[in-house]
């Protein structure tokens, strides 16, 4: 056997100086040997539109059509979004098939960026939030005033959650007919939660009033008369609507989100029953932050201050005592957010 100079043995395996390694002959794969790039394709085609229906990974996207007249696309989301996921209200661009024909299909490859969004988790132990609704104004909590009596914790969650996501809320008080809608205007007056008291026989003027114009997103626990105040709103709608059990839970009616359109403009996204509202994404500061003036005041709290009647030094305490009388019921109101927030039982 050969050896070099330093008495190493040489293998055996003649060398032909006239090959290097980049001569070796690579075996392509099966799907071709073009080499894979992370440049994605830039989609300038993209036809715009709005998620008005998400259904079994299948989305229905509204489009202006080449009369400008509106067309609803069927559309996938692409792959190349990844965990990106597609919500009604949402505003995309598509590419593909946009005819809108039956048996068509075009691919959502771009996902706007939201400038609202309402999100819940399944409970508050669990950290995936879940987006249930994109770029709506208001959120609008649907609630009977009896049968079946206001569920309070549930109510302060969805004010919670329309503060944290950047909706504006507005309480939906049905069958004041049956019961006055005073306590629950009480509660939420020191918020400057709008309100509005409706009955089922009562003209929708005032609420009409607060839709046109916006996209508001419609919550509410089963058998408050959400579904039937969809219908009034958008007769075309015919969503679902069931009659309460002798124990005053209603059954769920509506088992799909959607976007309606208003017959005077605007538009309303009726969501499926809710029965919680997690809220382990929201922090007591996502709360205060969206009340300008207690936030301020809120800076002389020390670290950690939680903000509740519970916290000594807590600077909104000095706040409302240095106000009127209508300060303090601001605080004892958004005290009762604060508690909503990490709280999960019954009524929530």
């Amino acid at each position: 056997m050969e050896r070099d100079a330093g008495g190493r043995a040489l293998s055996g395996r003649k060398h032909d100086s006239r090959s290097d390694e980049d001569d070796v002959r690579v075996r392509p794969s099966r799907r071709g040997s073009r080499p894979r790039t992370r440049t994605r394709p830039t989609h300038s085609d993209a036809v715009p539109g709005l998620v008005v229906a998400v259904d079994r990974g299948r989305m229905t996207v509204r489009i202006e059509g080449p009369d400008g007249a509106p067309v609803e696309v069927t559309a996938m989301r692409a792959r190349e979004l990844g965990k990106h996921g597609v919500v009604v209200g949402d505003r995309v661009r598509l590419v593909g098939d946009t005819s809108g024909r039956t048996d068509s299909l075009a691919r959502i490859v771009v996902i706007e960026d939201r400038k609202t969004s309402l999100r819940r988790t399944a409970d508050d132990t669990d950290p995936t939030e879940r987006v249930v609704v994109a770029n709506a104004d208001q959120l609008v909590v649907v609630t009977s005033v009896t049968d079946p009596d206001p569920a309070l914790g549930f109510l302060d969650r969805c004010v919670v959650a329309a503060y944290a996501g950047g909706l504006e809320p507005l309480l939906c008080l049905t069958k004041t007919d049956l019961a006055s809608p005073q306590p629950l205007l009480d509660r939420y007056a020191g918020l400057d939660v709008d309100a509005v008291p409706m009955s089922r026989e009562a003209p929708l003027d005032a609420l009409l009033e607060r839709l046109h114009g916006r996209m508001s997103v419609l919550v509410g626990q089963s058998g408050v008369g959400k579904s039937t105040l969809v219908n009034r709103l958008v007769p075309d709608a015919f969503r679902a609507t069931g009659d309460v059990s002798k124990v005053g839970k209603g059954r769920h009616t509506s088992s799909s989100a959607v976007l309606l359109d208003l017959p005077g403009g605007g538009t309303v996204i009726d969501t499926p029953g809710i029965r919680s509202f997690g809220l382990a994404h929201v922090t007591g500061e996502d709360v205060v932050a969206a009340f300008d003036d207690v936030a301020e005041a809120a800076v002389d709290c020390p670290p950690g201050c939680g903000h509740t009647a519970e916290d000594p030094d807590c600077a909104l305490d000095a706040w409302a005592d240095a106000g009127p009388p209508a300060r303090r019921e601001r605080l004892e109101s958004l005290r009762r957010l604060l508690e909503a927030v990490g709280q999960l039982g019954p009524g929530y």
